[in-house]
C-alpha cells in the first residue's frame, strides 16, 4: 500500500492561487492513477480531479474546470493539484488518493492525511 503525504494548503484571498502536493511512496507510484478530493465543514467528501498512471488522461468536477490542472511527476512519486481563480467555496480539506484505478479510488485507494485549504472573500 503506497503511503500518501499531502503539503502546500494554506490561506489565501479569492482570486489567489496554490499549488498542492502529494507526495508517494513505494516504487509503484508510476502504476497507480491518483485522485484529489476535498471535504468542506459539514459536507461531505466530493470529487476534484484525477489523473492516470501515465498523465494521459484528466478529469475535473465541473466546479473546479478551467480553473484546477492536476499533473504527476513519476519521477518524483509526486502529484500535484494547481489551483487558480480560487473562490471562498474551494475552501475544504484536500486529500490525495492513489489506486489501481480511478473509478475505484474512493473505494480502493490509499489516502493522505489531508492538506487545509482557505480561501478568504
Amino acid at each position: 500500500q503506497v503511503q500518501l503525504v499531502e503539503s502546500g494548503g494554506g490561506l489565501v484571498q479569492a482570486g489567489g492561487s496554490l499549488r498542492l502536493s502529494c507526495a508517494a511512496s513505494g516504487r509503484t507510484f508510476s502504476s497507480y492513477a491518483m485522485g484529489w478530493f476535498r471535504q468542506a465543514p459539514g459536507k461531505e467528501r466530493e470529487f476534484v480531479a484525477a489523473i492516470s498512471w501515465s498523465g494521459g488522461n484528466t478529469y475535473y468536477a465541473d466546479s473546479v474546470k478551467g480553473r484546477f490542472t492536476i499533473s504527476r511527476d513519476n519521477a518524483k512519486y509526486t502529484v500535484y493539484l494547481q489551483m487558480n481563480s480560487l473562490k471562498p467555496e474551494d475552501t475544504a480539506i484536500y486529500y490525495c488518493a492513489a489506486g489501481p484505478a480511478i473509478a475505484t479510488l474512493t473505494s480502493d485507494g490509499s489516502w493522505g492525511q489531508g492538506t487545509q485549504v482557505t480561501v478568504s472573500s
